[in-house]
């Protein structure tokens, strides 16, 4: 039998159309348990490395014959060996290129709707990561919001699409993933926007996103509205694009709310969450698409892969807008707040500009799953 290797963008789409597949993951069972590849119909068996070394066979009969088998590892060698010696027991498996690292920083690009110009709005959906972007087109020119480190696919993107990058913007300073943001903007030119109450510590040039500011994208000046939406932190922004659509950033997500805590502030930022949940975003339109920075589990994703909902079905049914006394909605935030993102701290420093760590590190940084939301 043969070992093959299969790409994180194959495993995506197979994640996205719900096909069967089953997973042998041979990290060690903490970071398996931590984090792993998610999906509806994805079968697991969990057994570190180190327990197969001597021969896979006494895991050969936990192993199906009948659908496709994918060994994964954190980098990738320890999936070619494991694969390596299954296909010498007459079994046909493949592994996870680049490992979890890989999985980590795949984008998929998902068209989410039309703008009235005829551009349109895409979502990049971070599957392995849990992290949103977007990209705003409109008559040849494009704008950016919460771009991951993996700039290239951002600005290849745009290439295709035969426009320029005019504006890249961050809803907040973020503290789960490095933002790519700035380095967008200087590679084509572009503003890089920032809302100042979040970037009090940077060591470097932006434009200020203050609320109510609006940037125009194409000749028909597309219009993208900032919203000041504290709560995630101090600064949090939200933005509303052609009166059709909310980018919440992590203030609201489909399935929870923002934690307030990633500055060490929970108690002093709880109620700018309550006012903004409950106060600004209760005068918008029930209408608007809400496409968060981030989702929390894999059942959020729509058909085509794209994470969405109206506002006013995330009024109706998410639990974290629901919540009408206000101290148990501040035991609800405070309560429950799952661990700190991994290297959080070092996170937003690089976000700030206070240290420019070197790529390999800057995929450790962000190893394991997005913990931007409450429980």
């Amino acid at each position: 039998m043969t070992v093959t290797p299969i790409l994180a963008g194959e495993i995506a789409k197979k994640v996205i159309s719900k096909e069967a597949f089953f997973i042998l993951d041979v990290r060690n069972e903490d970071a398996f348990s931590d984090w792993k590849i998610e999906g509806e119909n994805i079968q697991y068996l969990n057994i570190p490395y180190f327990d197969v070394l001597d021969g896979v066979e006494g895991i050969l009969d936990q192993i199906p014959t009948d659908q496709d088998v994918v060994v994964v590892c954190a980098k990738e060698g320890s999936s070619i060996f494991v694969a390596e010696m299954l296909a010498e027991a007459g079994r046909d498996v493949r592994y996870l290129q680049g490992g979890m690292k890989a999985w980590s920083e795949h984008l998929e690009p998902v068209k989410v709707g039309d703008l009235k110009d005829g551009g349109a709005i895409y979502q990049f959906v971070r599957i392995g990561k849990g992290c949103l972007s977007y990209m705003i087109v409109s008559n040849g020119e494009a704008a950016i919001v919460d771009a991951t480190r993996m700039t290239d696919v951002f600005i290849d993107f745009a290439k295709q699409l035969d426009v320029k990058i005019t504006n890249v913007l961050d809803t907040h300073l973020h503290a789960d993933h490095i933002s790519g943001g700035r380095e967008i903007a200087e590679a084509v030119n572009g503003t890089y926007w920032l809302p100042p109450k979040d970037a009090t510590e940077v060591t470097f040039a932006y434009e200020p996103l203050e609320d109510g500011r609006v940037i125009t994208v194409g000749t028909s000046k597309i219009d993208i509205q900032a919203l000041y939406s504290p709560g995630h932190t101090i600064g949090s922004t939200s933005f509303i694009v052609d009166d059709a659509y909310l980018l919440s950033g992590d203030i609201l997500f489909i399935d929870s709310i923002g934690r307030p805590d990633l500055a060490g502030l929970a108690e002093d930022w709880v109620g700018d969450l309550r006012d903004t949940l409950y106060s600004r975003y209760r005068e918008l339109a029930e209408g608007l698409l809400v496409l968060p920075a981030h989702f929390m589990i894999i059942e959020e994703l729509n058909d085509d892969g794209s994470v969405s909902e109206t506002l006013g079905k995330l009024f109706a049914n998410n639990h974290g807008l629901n919540i009408e006394d206000e101290q148990e909605f501040r035991q609800l935030v405070t309560g429950n707040l799952p661990p700190q993102p991994n290297a959080y701290q070092e996170i937003r420093q690089t976000n700030m500009g206070k240290i420019t760590p070197d790529e390999e590190t800057q995929r450790e940084m962000e190893i394991g799953p997005n913990r931007c939301a409450v429980r």
